[in-house]
């Protein structure tokens, strides 16, 4: 089975990098550089980006990176995807120039997501310098944040990324989205991998148009999160949900809308998780107190 160490970065694509430029610098607080692609990378701690923004004719989530600890680690990961029969691609150099990364591997999971697996990052360990003050974001060994795809052939995927990539259940949630009690329940399955963070990935059972519900980034204190709240007020940022904390992974969070049409969670507090003591439950709500999603449909 696949280890994965972390939710290392995630690329989008937008028709003008420009606004992510903006969306970023001025509102998340991140730093925003140029990309040899006419795109952009987006740092948040000493690594060359976490955020990666191709330039395309989409508005949309386009790649989920998954670390691996070292070259025999990912040699292993070519050798068991062979095994398991997973269709997979070796990244070009030019593309792992791109991803700065020594080697990579592409695939798409039963739902039709792109994951890019890899090891060895560059980076010149440059300190972060947040263009509106952020101190930091929580990353390091529990990765950029996480990331909730679309998975409209859900047992198909979550069995994927059980028994091929190796995420463990952290908990889970069904959901009905509308009053009509003949509407199927949807599923949302909230996994983790070789780290503490409560969840790198959750798995959301539907479709949907910009390829990603939404990806999350933390910051060490809620004065933090009180801040990028005013920021997104001053620069007319769409809301996608009101200020709440979660029931689950217990980070307090708002949601706004990215460029690239996924949103962005925004939030302090998650838990750190020792799996071998963890319990894994159904959640019968999302969040203790607020996150309104309806905001996000006005």
């Amino acid at each position: 089975m696949i280890r994965i160490k972390q939710l290392a970065y995630i690329v989008a694509e937008c028709d003008e990098p420009e606004r992510w430029r903006r969306f970023a610098e001025d509102v998340v607080g991140l730093s925003a550089h140029d990309a040899p692609d006419g795109g952009l990378y987006l740092k948040m701690d000493e690594r060359c980006h976490r955020i990666a923004v191709q330039r395309g004719p989409e508005n949309r989530y386009r790649a989920s990176g998954w670390q691996l600890a070292d070259e025999d680690a990912f040699e292993s990961a070519a050798e068991f995807l062979q095994r398991s029969g997973t269709a997979f691609e070796r990244g070009s150099a030019e593309l792992c120039d791109a991803r700065k990364v020594q080697a990579l591997l592409l695939l798409r999971d039963p739902s039709g997501n792109q994951h890019e697996l890899f090891w060895g990052h560059q980076s010149d360990f440059t300190r972060f310098v947040s263009p509106v003050g952020v101190p930091a974001f929580v990353t390091g060994t529990l990765g950029v944040g996480h990331t909730v795809l679309p998975a409209p052939h859900f047992d198909a995927t979550w069995a994927f990324f059980q028994d091929v990539l190796g995420f463990g259940l952290a908990d889970l949630y069904r959901h009905r989205y509308t009053s009509d009690p003949a509407e199927p329940l949807k599923r949302i399955y909230f996994t983790h991998c070789a780290n503490g963070r409560h969840h790198s990935l959750a798995l959301y059972e539907g479709e949907v148009p910009s390829g990603c519900v939404h990806a999350m980034v933390e910051v060490p204190s809620m004065d933090e999160v009180g801040r990028a709240y005013d920021r997104m007020l001053k620069h007319d940022i769409k809301l996608m949900a009101t200020l709440g904390r979660h029931v689950n992974d217990q980070v307090i969070s708002f949601y706004m809308l990215t460029p690239s049409n996924f949103a962005l969670e925004f939030g302090t507090g998650g838990a750190v998780i020792d799996w071998d003591r963890h319990n894994v439950f159904e959640a019968t709500a999302v969040s203790q107190w607020g996150h309104d999603f309806s905001v996000g449909f006005g």
